[in-house]
């Protein structure tokens, strides 16, 4: 019998290579299994930055005016589960492993990616657990990402950046034709995107498949609790809000749980304080600025010691630019998870904070529990960014830090 060890051991040799653009193997992959998305209603979350923060506002309000609801985000820190929640429990171990079981003939024979058997998982985990609903954050781009089977009751995308470049290109108005590809005929389609020019590309692609594209602007009250920090996280939950608000009367959610819901909503890794750590997974220059304005709104307590691993096929050089001048030191390492082909160049990585970061302290440590060592040591705060890898490397090593807690 497959265990769940034997079902990671399947699945994650599957992340390598290029991504396989196209929904046909994760409809044939559902199909093998009974279409379990046809059973649960759902909202879909796009974007840049911001689209698990939004999808996480989403479903805390849900929940809180009694909903099942499913969520599925992507990457997970520590453990695959992580993914995959039911009212805030993961997947059980033992049913990602009967699923895998379920799945492996199709996704063999289909030559399926980690993402698209992912999906179906999740799918299949939602329809088995009843839910009432599912909040989705798709993956990658939107058109061809293996969410986007889905048929949604609303569909929402944040701020349109450059990410994956080497996927979507370099034209912020082609990635946003993609962001926008999640539209469906008579489904509304909602984004906080201020850009004229990307708003004309996604409301084009929205009108060509029949729909409208509604830009919103932060609606939430001065002041409104959120439980998820930084002033970044406004928008996110203004994208809640409207999404909340345009689901059906039948999924109706009244003015109290939206907002016990956007309070009472968390995410570890996104501004994610633990006594003197702080954990956030910034892994891109507009999430690194994220990160550097919420910290300058949390007066913590000084010196702010940073342990940055960033991965090499990311605009590395701009993001250490961005942090240098709101932290007093930067130990750069290495996250023993992250792909060795993505690693970074340290050596280039400390030689170019040099040049252009004389002030700071600075140091690199290959050793990436020596780096964390040093930093929990120096007193003040311990910083931890860079990846998903890296802050999910973090906690997985440093006491009492669960990876859910």
């Amino acid at each position: 019998m497959r265990t769940f060890e034997d079902a990671c051991r399947f699945l994650f040799p599957r992340t390598a290579g290029k991504i396989k653009w196209g929904l046909e193997t994760t409809e044939r992959l559902l199909a093998a299994v009974g279409h379990p998305e046809r059973h649960f209603a759902s909202v879909h979350v796009g974007g840049t930055n911001g689209k698990g923060s939004t999808s996480t506002f989403v479903a805390a309000a849900l929940r809180a005016q009694g909903y099942r609801v499913g969520l599925y985000t992507s990457p997970h820190l520590v453990s695959f589960t992580e993914r995959i929640q039911v009212d805030g429990r993961p997947i059980a171990e033992e049913a990602v492993a009967a699923w895998v079981r379920r799945l492996e003939p199709a996704a063999v024979a289909t030559d399926a990616s980690f993402f698209e058997i992912t999906t179906a998982i999740a799918f299949g985990d939602f329809a088995a657990r009843a839910v009432d609903i599912a909040v989705v954050e798709v993956g990658l781009g939107g058109r061809l990402d293996a969410t986007n089977v889905l048929t949604p009751l609303v569909a929402g995308v944040t701020r349109i950046a450059l990410e994956h470049t080497d996927y979507l290109g370099t034209d912020l108005a082609g990635i946003a034709r993609e962001k926008a590809g999640i539209a469906k005929p008579g489904v509304p389609l909602l984004t906080t995107e201020t850009n004229p020019a990307l708003l004309e590309a996604m409301g084009e692609v929205a009108a060509a498949r029949g729909t409208r594209l509604e830009p919103i602007t932060p609606t939430l009250a001065a002041g409104a609790p959120l439980g998820l920090a930084g002033a970044h996280q406004v928008a996110n939950a203004s994208l809640a809000l409207a999404l909340l608000r345009r689901l059906p009367p039948s999924f109706a959610v009244d003015a109290a749980a939206i907002a016990d819901g956007l309070a009472a909503a968390r995410i570890p890794g996104r501004f994610d304080r633990r006594g003197r750590w702080l954990f956030d997974v910034a892994h891109n220059p507009d999430g690194m600025r994220a990160l550097v304005a919420a910290l300058r709104d949390a007066a913590l307590p000084r010196p702010v010691t940073a342990v940055v691993a960033i991965l090499g096929d990311k605009a590395w050089s701009e993001m250490l630019a961005v942090l240098a001048p709101a932290v007093d030191a930067m130990i750069l390492t290495r996250a023993p998870t992250a792909p060795v082909e993505r690693a970074w160049d340290l050596e280039a990585a400390g030689r170019w904070l040099a040049a252009h970061a004389p002030g700071i302290a600075r140091s690199v440590e290959r050793d990436f529990d020596a780096a964390l060592a040093r930093a929990g040591a120096a007193g003040g705060t311990a910083l931890v960014t860079g990846s998903f890898h890296t802050v999910g490397d973090a906690l997985a090593r440093l006491p009492g830090f669960a990876p859910l807690g």
